[in-house]
């Protein structure tokens, strides 16, 4: 469920309240202010040395996970260090992978150029981060929390928007006009904004849109003569559909290597979220650029003093953990400062990573997700390989903390992410709850938290609530109130939200088991009414019944077999997402979500029959006990039913998720 979801939400895989602080806070482990000196063991990071480390790995990786095909680059000290296609961009003629010329669908690296607009208005005083946002809209963002949501707001990722996934991936280009998809899916306010982080597409094209208003030109246009232009992006642009010049230019996207299936193209919303076609060569300018603060050969596109700004750290969730500069994200190991952002839309995957420090950048992306997403491993394993080769670092010798078993007690439960929708569909994103065990020997595990090969990872504490990946770099940090109830929990390796504790009623592993048991009850129940029909039917008999009596008695049914639809066409809603993401981004289950809406009404209303039918059955003096019982259970059940129905938005008529 948790793969569907990330696939479902389309660009989340970069991708888990009040967070610790809303402006630049030291770090735990503060970043060094110049490189750090390398150990003997590091490799000399030479074009040579680039070929022997990725053609060892790449080649095999792409075929182990079933990938058709990608490219890597990697710059250095304001140049092209090395670049290499893998793969195929096209396995029917088996056309190989062009670092210059073969076109990648970025998905959400997108953003930092939405980011750099913002920044290059800024610089020109034309935007200001602290001012409302609706200073520069011709629309409103519904106010609540007493404060305004802010441009810094939506760099971080803190606006406060609950997630949509509603039309992110479009079927046709005319439903990709930027005004009327904003205009159309604002989405809820559900955290104050610069608080908790909750990685956000809504925002980020927001920001585009204020890039749009502010300079006066179409967003794809500013972007090309501004900062694409400017870097020598010939084989860049925003525009969807691709220009007939570069559309023949384009991977082709697949499921799997092994599938063949080209995949079509992949329209994407909001566009300054995700819209962004590019080659790794392109990218490779963008990356001097923004390592060079700003600086392209002769020609800036940021000032030092803005770019610097932009790369400074703006929000953590957590004190010593990665949070976000201005647009970046941080990705800090290996004693790196490191900013950088991932981006995937269903068939394309692409990571940058910037070492701020070492002027190292290093871009990837690939045209499969792989057999069951191996393409996520695949990157995180390439990308930590490769720091772990120039970069090496020893994790420091640290003594387990003499509370770890009692903290280990105090975080067990489960949590769910910031990332969601509470308007429609809640319900999906509980069932993607990360759950904490603690172990006997004071570590714990998080569910959501494996390795690449699928195993849980171990973790340590080091600190009050404080803990690190067992043998390795990753941290993850419990936060508590003042009264020491725990909150939320935040990593290092996810800066992009954070996992709040829920309680246990909204559990899965409370809820699932007793709904299990509510469908059990109303089958029964179900079964046994039409046995009792087939029997009276058998003999000539009928029910001594008053005409409200019998009225009740009906309604009681109606009532059931409505809740048994709820339960049943939700799972079918849920295994029809698993098959086919697409059709719920697309609206193509809106009228199932519909009908599933009147009937959950319907079961709603059973209930007080159902409650009717059971007081009736209490008083009447020819019931038997089990009747009675059986009457009572089936109350219970349904009363449970209308809770579930009403707690997890299932009667809301809403479908702007």
């Amino acid at each position: 469920m948790t793969r569907t979801l990330q696939i479902m939400l389309a660009f989340l895989l970069t991708g888990a309240g009040v967070a610790f602080a809303q402006v630049p806070q030291p770090a735990l482990h503060a970043p060094p202010t110049t490189a750090p000196t390398l150990p003997e063991s590091a490799h000399a990071m030479t074009a040579q040395d680039l070929s022997t480390f990725f053609g060892g790995m790449l080649p095999y990786m792409l075929e182990r996970g079933d990938i058709a095909g990608g490219v890597v680059v990697v710059v250095k000290d304001g140049k092209v260090l090395f670049a290499q296609g893998y793969g195929y961009a096209d396995l029917a003629p088996r056309a190989p992978v062009s670092p210059a010329t073969t076109l990648f669908r970025i998905g959400s690296v997108s953003k930092l150029f939405t980011w750099t607009a913002v920044m290059q208005l800024v610089e020109q005083r034309k935007l200001d981060l602290d001012r409302d946002i609706n200073d520069y809209l011709d629309f409103m963002i519904p106010p609540r929390f007493g404060k305004p949501i802010t441009l810094r707001d939506l760099m971080t990722h803190t606006p406060g928007f609950e997630d949509t996934a509603r039309d992110l991936l479009p079927e046709k280009a005319a439903d990709t006009n930027l005004e009327k998809y904003l205009k159309a899916h604002i989405p809820a306010r559900i955290f104050p904004p610069g608080k908790t982080v909750a990685y956000s597409n809504y925002g980020a094209g927001v920001a585009g849109y204020i890039v749009q208003r502010v300079s006066g030109e179409r967003f794809d246009d500013y972007i090309q003569r501004h900062i694409l232009e400017p870097l020598d992006m010939h084989h860049s642009t925003f525009a969807q559909p691709l220009p007939a010049s570069l559309a023949p230019l384009l991977a082709k996207g697949y499921a799997s290597a092994s599938d063949g299936d080209a995949q079509p193209f992949e329209l994407a919303n909001p566009a300054p979220a995700g819209a962004m076609t590019s080659s790794a060569l392109d990218m490779a300018n963008f990356m001097i650029a923004q390592l060079q603060d700003g600086r392209f050969g002769d020609t800036r596109i940021l000032s030092q003093q803005t770019a610097e700004l932009m790369h400074s750290p703006q929000h953590t969730s957590a004190p010593g953990l990665n949070g976000f500069d201005l647009g970046f994200y941080q990705e800090n190991r290996n004693g790196q400062r490191i900013i950088g952002h991932g981006g995937d839309t269903v068939v394309f995957h692409s990571d940058l990573h910037l070492l701020l420090d070492a002027d190292v950048g290093i871009f990837m992306s690939f045209n499969s997700a792989g057999r069951d997403g191996a393409v996520n491993g695949v990157r995180g394993d390439i990308f930590h390989a490769f720091l772990d080769r120039y970069f090496p670092w020893q994790v420091p010798s640290e003594s387990a903390c003499g509370n770890a078993k009692a903290d280990a007690a105090r975080v067990v439960g489960s949590y769910e992410s910031s990332r969601r929708n509470q308007s429609a569909l809640r319900f999906l994103y509980l069932l993607g709850q990360a759950s904490v065990q603690a172990l006997p020997d004071g570590t714990i595990t998080v569910s959501m938290l494996n390795d690449s090969a699928g195993s849980p990872l171990h973790w340590r504490e080091i600190g009050p609530l404080h803990y690190r990946e067992v043998n390795g770099q990753a941290l993850l940090d419990f936060v508590a109130d003042a009264q020491g109830h725990v909150l939320y929990f935040a990593t290092s390796e996810n800066p992009t939200s954070i996992m709040q504790r829920t309680p246990g009623r909204l559990s899965p592993a409370t809820f699932g088991p007793l709904l299990g048991i509510v469908l059990a009850i109303l089958l029964a129940t179900l079964l046994i009414w039409f046995g009792g029909w087939l029997v009276r039917r058998r003999y000539g008999r009928s029910l001594e019944l008053r005409r409200a009596q019998r009225i009740v008695r009906r309604l009681s049914r109606v009532g059931v077999l409505a809740g048994v639809a709820v339960v049943v066409g939700w799972l079918l809603f849920v295994t029809a997402i698993s098959a086919n993401e697409l059709l719920l981004v697309r609206g193509g289950l809106t009228p199932w979500m519909y009908l599933l809406y009147a009937t959950g009404v319907l079961a709603l209303l059973g209930v007080l029959a159902v409650i009717a039918n059971a007081a009736i059955a209490w008083i009447a003096p020819r019931r038997g006990r089990w009747v009675r019982v059986g009457e009572i259970l089936l109350a219970l059940a349904m009363l449970y039913l209308a809770w579930f129905i009403a707690a997890f938005g299932l009667v809301s008529f809403n479908v702007r998720f």
